[in-house]
């Protein structure tokens, strides 16, 4: 399914939503269609082009600071799908500190990992595995969402997500 991404009246990047809803939000006029991506929606008495950006017609106060959802998707965004004890090809996630001793299963204590790696750190720490962390995890930053959100960002989307940074 293609996405779009939604933005505020004032163009900062509020989501990214299937294209069927933004084409749903346009047609609400609830909002413009800004750019799309080349292909057309139909239904029986309409023809509609997929969008790609919708702008909103009306400012959504947004009350707090985004944080980017953790999934396993966005961990590997994060860690550029490489193994944070080794630098190989991660294909799974450690938690730093075991979460049956304790630790979170949180942005800061989530690592991406390949299974050796995984399977020899097992339920201790780096330092009692004798491993270390290429760099230490941390919670992404900025407009980073994003790229938890699509796998690969389209072109058309950059203008707006620069002009946001």
């Amino acid at each position: 399914m293609r996405a779009a991404l939604v933005l505020n009246a004032t163009f900062e990047p509020l989501s990214v939503v299937p294209a069927r809803r933004a084409a749903c939000l346009v047609l609400a006029d609830k909002a413009d269609l800004i750019a799309h991506d080349g292909s057309e929606l139909h239904s029986p008495t309409l023809v509609l082009p997929s969008p790609s950006v919708v702008r909103l017609r009306y400012v959504v106060r947004v009350p707090f600071q985004r944080r980017t959802s953790m999934s396993r998707r966005a961990i590997f965004a994060r860690d550029d799908s490489r193994c944070q004890y080794c630098g190989g090809y991660a294909d799974s996630i450690d938690h730093v500190v075991p979460r049956s001793r304790g630790g979170q299963h949180t942005w800061e204590n989530v690592a991406a990992a390949c299974r050796p790696c995984n399977h020899r750190k097992r339920d201790r720490t780096p330092s009692e595995a004798g491993m270390s962390l290429a760099r230490p995890p941390r919670a992404p930053r900025g407009e980073s969402w994003i790229a938890a959100a699509v796998a690969r960002v389209p072109e058309e989307w950059k203008p707006y997500l620069l002009a946001a940074s």
